[in-house]
């Protein structure tokens, strides 16, 4: 498993009976989580309560007054997060662990004089777009909602990295994908993070367990001649690591090389001595 484990601003409490219990710099959220099927264990003191209702969507208790949004730090990197209507803040902190993958690819890559240019899809509020800049690395930034992608322009600005290579779009990844094969142009690293549904600016359908090989196959096509990495987040329930490192060995490992791995995501709670479990990530790393 991968543990996110490197926070000091953000902290999981504790997780059971359905909710996660965190920290979010001074703010502390009760929110919902499938995952923690067992009980709670002591008091949750949230300033905000996320409840989910039967008929589908939820809406926020708010114990206490919270600024309308805040900044949370991760080692150089600030992120702004605020409440949003589905529960979640605009981060998943689990991600970090992949910033630090990525961002020490990069880094070494950096340093031995190669210019890292990376592509980002399903890129949401632009963690991992703030990272790679971070790093030294040029980054494509690709979101079918207009409203993240102005989210993680705020994100850049608040890491310090608005003004280093990266362009915004707001498309659907395949159809942008396969226009950048028709160009003619390359990338080193590729990092998605799909839905398991979703549309694109368009209406266009997206099923991960439908879409994503054909995407994957897609971006094969426009990885440069030595890539660097390849990473790939799933969400979607019931959907082993293993899938996931499938899907990497039969298209980016079949025609580079390199090697392929899965492992879930974690965090680890604070009040005991548990993981909650946050999805799976297959890592693509060349050679």
């Amino acid at each position: 498993m991968y543990l996110a484990d490197g926070w000091k601003d953000y902290e999981l409490i504790d997780c059971g009976g359905g909710e996660k219990y965190e920290r979010w710099g001074n703010v502390r959220l009760l929110r919902p989580d499938p995952q923690a099927i067992w009980p709670m264990e002591g008091e949750c003191a949230a300033d905000a309560h996320y409840h989910r209702a039967k008929t589908g969507g939820g809406a926020w208790e708010f114990c206490r007054p919270l600024p309308e949004k805040w900044d949370l730090h991760y080692k150089d990197l600030t992120f702004v997060v605020r409440p949003t209507g589905f529960k979640h803040t605009g981060l998943f902190p689990e991600q970090a662990v992949n910033w630090d993958y990525m961002r020490g690819l990069i880094e070494g890559a950096r340093q031995s004089g190669r210019e890292v240019k990376v592509l980002n899809l399903f890129a949401y509020t632009g963690g991992a777009t703030a990272a790679c800049l971070k790093a030294g690395a040029s980054v494509l930034h690709l979101d079918a909602a207009k409203g993240m992608v102005a989210w993680a322009k705020e994100n850049a600005a608040a890491s310090g990295v608005a003004d280093r290579a990266v362009r915004y779009i707001v498309d659907d990844a395949l159809k942008f994908v396969q226009r950048e094969a028709r160009r003619g142009h390359s990338y080193d690293g590729v990092v998605m993070d799909p839905p398991s549904y979703g549309r694109g600016p368009t209406g266009e359908m997206w099923k991960m367990e439908d879409d994503l090989y054909r995407l994957v196959e897609a971006c094969v096509s426009i990885l440069s001649g030595r890539p660097l990495f390849f990473l790939i987040n799933s969400y979607t329930t019931g959907l082993a690591p293993t899938v996931v490192k499938n899907v990497l060995d039969l298209s980016v490992s079949r025609r580079f090389g390199g090697r392929a791995e899965a492992q879930e995501l974690g965090i680890p709670a604070t009040r005991r001595k548990i993981v909650l479990p946050c999805g799976a990530t297959g890592r693509w790393q060349g050679e």
